[in-house]
């Protein structure tokens, strides 16, 4: 773990005691955005944007999916630091090509050399003006989603303006009670507060399920940005959450819709290439020792992602 304050590093966990025991998510610090527009800061170009992720993170996955899902791979590079997490953070096995740094919070004093927060991925760095333009993955994949189109001539859109309604009910209802819950169950330091995150995420899955019932993805027979946001926790539930963060309510394969759902979208095109379930495990079970202090890395389980999927009626 770890934080910078002005500039220097400090290898310092979650602060929760403010907070009553409860985890509380740091905002993003860099908030730029890519546009196609001719007096945009920060414009569609290829080899201009440089992405710097951790295949363990869910947050970084959501932007490898979509660089992926858009035909960005030969346009935006990408550095992927170590599943391990230590005294300095994420770091990098070899010095990153950019600047030879070895540690991710290099490149954020690198783009400011002040800079108070989390050190977080993923990072979008721009090689022409020499900073990070976003550390928030959300809007990342808004820009993969939309502001390449015309290099990349993929108009695939996980975000139509019909649906975005829609989409944005979904996402503000998984970000709390899933994404962001399971770490809220992990990290919490009292009873009270990780018996709120438990319920709040067993009732949401609980709700998803119910729903994928009768519907193929969140949106109807839409496969949209909402349901790839959800895949990255899903896909890290049973392998990670169940036992290092104690979600060990019910697993994700123990969900009859849920689990055919998570088979599908782990079987699209390109997809199953962003998932690494040794960064995954390793990450979590060798980084959090506040949690395991062992570090010992649990050999299973199998997850039979790649099997026939089955949902229902549909």
């Amino acid at each position: 773990m770890g934080k910078l304050v002005e500039g220097v590093w400090h290898d310092v966990w979650y602060e929760t005691k403010q907070n009553g025991g409860k985890f509380v998510r740091e905002d993003a610090g860099f908030r730029g955005w890519i546009q196609n527009q001719a007096n945009a800061e920060f414009q569609p170009q290829s080899g201009r944007y440089y992405l710097y992720v951790s295949l363990a993170c869910p947050w970084a996955h959501r932007t490898l999916i979509f660089r992926a899902l858009k035909g960005l791979e030969a346009h935006i590079d990408v550095t992927v630091v170590c599943p391990d997490m230590l005294d300095n953070g994420w770091q990098f096995g070899l010095p990153e090509p950019l600047f030879g740094h070895q540690y991710l919070h290099q490149i954020y004093t690198q783009a400011k050399s002040n800079y108070t927060g989390r050190v977080t991925v993923p990072v979008l760095w721009d090689k022409h003006t020499n900073t990070i333009v976003s550390n928030e993955s959300s809007e990342i994949i808004r820009m993969f989603n939309r502001e390449f189109n015309q290099l990349t001539g993929n108009s695939d859109d996980y975000y139509p303006e019909p649906l975005r309604a829609e989409i944005d009910k979904w996402n503000d209802f998984i970000y709390p009670n899933i994404n962001n819950g399971v770490y809220r169950c992990g990290f919490a330091t009292t009873q009270e507060a990780y018996d709120e995150a438990f319920d709040n995420l067993f009732a949401a899955l609980d709700k998803i399920d119910q729903h994928l019932e009768t519907n193929r993805y969140l949106v109807g027979s839409h496969l949209t940005e909402a349901d790839w946001r959800l895949f990255t926790t899903l896909v890290r539930f049973d392998a990670v959450y169940v036992g290092h963060f104690k979600c060990n309510k019910k697993r994700i394969s123990d969900y009859p819709n849920l689990h055919g759902y998570l088979k599908e979208l782990y079987q699209v095109a390109g997809i199953k290439q962003t998932v690494d379930f040794y960064h995954i495990k390793r990450h979590y079970y060798f980084s959090h020792t506040k949690i395991n202090p062992t570090q010992i890395v649990p050999k299973g389980p199998d997850l039979g992602l790649e099997k026939p999927h089955q949902r229902g009626g549909l």
